[in-house]
């Protein structure tokens, strides 16, 4: 996400590294680099202004604190005035009302409405507790209402059905009954799509809006517009009272422009950041996070959201207290692929963290590599339970069974067992006491719910090409 951003904003920070001191000279030299970065990143033109303005006159007058260099001071100050401009802190839905809470989601075709409807449906579901039923108004699209039909049936919600035949304004009214009978908590309304400039339609979706007078009016738009983004959502903005905007697709965007410019262009918070295609691609957006993401510093915090939500602890303790006694096994090293891989797999998870921004891409895909977690699970799964138990049986005529089974060769298959003993042989330098206590720690930082043992210790793996083999710098 927005990784030719944190590319480019990494290489201007460069420029301060060395000096003693900020000075004047040195200051324009890295906002002009800073600059150049956002304008590649698609940045609007006017935010850039404000936001660089702010920067250099406070950069100016800047003391630098103890213990930090000139450049740390400088990134400082742009990840304070960053965050301060595309949001502050994160805006969670209003659902304090009668229930049911109505939320009507707008935007223009193929920006990824409907999906996000469903997302946000699992989202209220799963983290928040509510009871939801969602519904379609849109009668223009062929298929719409099957689809959020269809998705509403994925994410296990109650849909409310329409027909193409109906008036939005009655189909929106007939749920909104429907959901008081029923006691739920939120009704989602999933409208169709339009441009701004199609006075008809627009004057539709007012109309609709103020007969349902929805507590959020949420605005879906495809980051990959970049700026253009931005400004439709301020056309939507000016039309409808928009409390908030949905930046979807934001796994394919490496500029980042969409994301800087909404909350300064349109004035509304960007409340979800639709994160991949699957269905709990949704997550609420952390401005502070995001921008701690841009200058390299990773974003722990969702990491560890992540971890908690999407690790079975269950069998997270029972890899841990297997670690503590020498059993770990081939079965074992799979349930934590397959975490690892719940989690958006390998590079997923470097994304959040820190310092990553300082490692070339070809090292990263090369990591990434060395972690096939699907090719690995195969080869795993075409093993016998016994042969996942007792590796020493497997052979060359079993190597050979086994790479057929799993679609590779009997290289991989030897690969694999090569990184399991290396793992087993760690294990057991740590001793059962000291992997314990290791446990315990980790086990204290997750709430005390359990070791999240899916999850490799990356900070000890070493970097190929890196000078000799460094460690991750965290």
């Amino acid at each position: 996400m927005f990784d030719n951003l944190a590319d480019r904003l990494s290489h201007s920070f460069k420029i301060l590294q060395g000096k003693h001191k900020l000075s004047e000279s040195n200051i324009k030299d890295a906002i002009r680099e800073v600059r150049r970065a956002l304008l590649e990143a698609d940045v609007a033109l006017d935010v850039i202004k404000v936001f660089l303005d702010r920067v250099q006159n406070k950069a100016l007058g800047l003391k630098v604190s103890e213990g930090l260099n000139p450049s740390q001071a400088f990134i400082k100050l742009v990840e304070s005035e960053l965050t301060d401009i595309i949001g502050g802190e994160n805006e969670s839905l209003d659902l304090k009302t009668q229930p049911p809470a109505v939320v009507m989601v707008a935007g223009l075709q193929g920006a990824g409405k409907t999906t996000s409807v469903a997302k946000l449906a699992h989202y209220l579901k799963q983290r928040e507790g509510k009871k939801v039923l969602v519904v379609s108004a849109d009668v223009y699209r062929p298929a719409a209402i099957k689809q959020l039909e269809v998705l509403a049936k994925q994410v296990e919600v109650d849909f409310f059905p329409s027909t193409i035949n109906d008036k939005p304004e009655k189909i929106v009214a007939s749920a909104k009954k429907h959901a008081q009978k029923q006691f739920f908590d939120v009704l989602l309304v999933d409208t169709a799509g339009r441009l701004h400039v199609d006075e008809a339609m627009m004057g539709e979706i007012k109309a609709l809006q103020k007969q349902v007078n929805p507590i959020e009016t949420l605005f879906v738009v495809d980051s990959m517009t970049g700026q253009d983004a931005a400004h439709t959502a301020k056309a939507f903005a000016d039309a409808l009272p928009l409390t908030g905007v949905i930046l979807t697709k934001t796994d394919g965007d490496a500029r980042g422009g969409a994301a800087l410019s909404v909350r300064h262009i349109t004035g509304k918070p960007i409340k979800f950041l639709g994160v991949g295609e699957k269905i709990d691609a949704l997550e609420p957006f952390h401005p502070d996070r995001i921008v701690s993401r841009l200058l390299g510093m990773g974003d722990v915090l969702s990491l560890v959201e992540e971890i908690s939500r999407k690790i079975d602890h269950k069998k997270a303790e029972k890899s841990a207290k297997k670690m503590a006694k020498g059993q770990f096994d081939l079965a074992d090293m799979r349930d934590q692929l397959l975490q690892m891989e719940q989690m958006g797999g390998m590079e997923a998870l470097m994304d959040k963290l820190p310092g990553m921004g300082q490692i070339p891409q070809s090292v990263k895909n090369q990591m990434i590599g060395a972690t096939d977690t699907k090719r690995m699970v195969a080869i795993i799964n075409s093993m016998t339970p016994k042969e996942r138990s007792h590796i020493k049986l497997i052979k060359g005529s079993r190597k050979n069974r086994i790479a057929r089974g799993s679609g590779t060769s009997p290289q991989a298959v030897n690969k694999l067992l090569k990184q399991f003993e290396k793992m087993q042989k760690q294990m057991k330098k740590m001793g059962g006491g000291k992997m314990q206590k290791m446990m315990a720690k980790m086990s204290g930082m997750q709430g005390g719910d359990g070791a999240p043992a899916g999850i490799p210790d990356l900070s000890k793996m070493k970097l190929p090409g890196m000078g000799g083999g460094k460690k991750f710098p965290f």
